[in-house]
């Protein structure tokens, strides 16, 4: 379709015999962010490599901005840009000097090279230290001039790994800031990411991947809701009275976490159940310190929908040798 960006059919991969990807589908809207979340393990990494062109899958469709992946490799190097995990930059050089050396191989000429670089210094509010060696930039800065240096070819598709990983709260904050600048300006951003939170700020549409395929997708909005929709949360002052309240508490399917005080429940009618729930307190004598109404966080539907942790922890170790391959 003529508004798709990326398309993934059926790609599966293996190595040793054992599947990376499985048969995982995905479509991305041009102009969007689509964040590809999942334990360590599911098959992230594996996906970008594919659609960058890194590995070629053993079956399945792929194509990205028009062009089929594994039949035309360089013609979607032409408009694609790549942010890996970690900083491909020289520290020894100044940040001008690393965007020109990129401008140059990508077989910019030199005239060329410096006009680009002066204009991503710029665009990532990088000017007043483009003549600074990148050993004295900040964690944040760095992954600034990181992402400029994957648009030297101005991509109209940008594949963006684990971006803000080891970034303190500052550092991440502005490079989300720049992402959202790229899609205003009709970029369109394939994002992997272990913070769901960057998912939730981000993007505009979230598939979650477990062993090799996309078990759910939607709006952070429709995924938040599979979890049962909206929630109270009741932090008691005393952790004696926690057997009272679940009594009284005008609803179903109270849990309770009795190292925290708390006690949380899913409700419809948000203002209905806030106000019964604080009546059936007072009316129990039975003192709150926090009582709060919330949305699902993208956390507990990473939860819900991948499971158990430790079967994770076993195969995202089997996973990363294989993604490392």
């Amino acid at each position: 379709m003529a508004d798709t960006a990326i398309t993934v059919e059926g790609v599966r991969k293996t190595y040793g015999g054992r599947p990376a990807l499985d048969g995982l589908d995905l479509h991305v809207t041009r102009g969007t962010v689509h964040a590809v979340l999942g334990p360590n393990g599911a098959g992230k990494t594996t996906l970008v490599r594919i659609l960058s062109t890194l590995l070629r899958p053993d079956s399945g469709r792929v194509r990205v901005a028009g062009h089929d992946v594994p039949a035309d490799a360089r013609a979607v190097r032409r408009r694609i840009g790549l942010l890996g995990q970690h900083a491909a930059l020289d520290e020894q050089l100044d940040g001008r000097q690393n965007l020109e050396m990129f401008a140059r191989l990508h077989h910019l000429g030199a005239r060329h090279a410096r006009v680009r670089a002066t204009e991503l210094l710029e665009r990532f509010g990088l000017t007043g230290t483009g003549r600074r060696p990148v050993a004295r930039y900040s964690g944040g800065m760095r992954r600034r001039l990181d992402l400029a240096a994957s648009l030297i070819t101005d991509p109209a598709v940008l594949f963006l790994d684990e971006p803000t990983t080891g970034l303190d709260p500052r550092g991440r904050a502005e490079v989300w800031a720049s992402v959202r600048s790229l899609v205003d300006g009709g970029t369109t951003v394939l994002l992997t990411t272990q913070y769901l939170e960057e998912a939730d700020q981000l993007a505009h549409r979230v598939a979650f991947v477990d062993r090799g395929r996309v078990v759910a997708g939607g709006t952070p909005e429709d995924l938040k809701s599979l979890t049962g929709g909206d929630r109270v949360d009741v932090v008691l002052r005393d952790a004696d009275r926690l057997a009272d309240a679940v009594a009284v508490l005008p609803l179903p399917g109270v849990t309770v976490d009795a190292d925290r005080r708390l006690l949380s429940a899913p409700v419809t009618d948000r203002m209905a159940a806030l106000s019964g729930v604080v009546r059936a307190l007072e009316a129990a004598g039975v003192e709150a310190a926090d009582i709060v109404l919330r949305r699902p966080t993208l956390d507990e539907v990473f939860l819900h929908l991948t499971g158990d942790a430790e079967r994770h922890a076993e195969g995202g170790a089997d996973r990363r040798a294989q993604e490392a391959a």
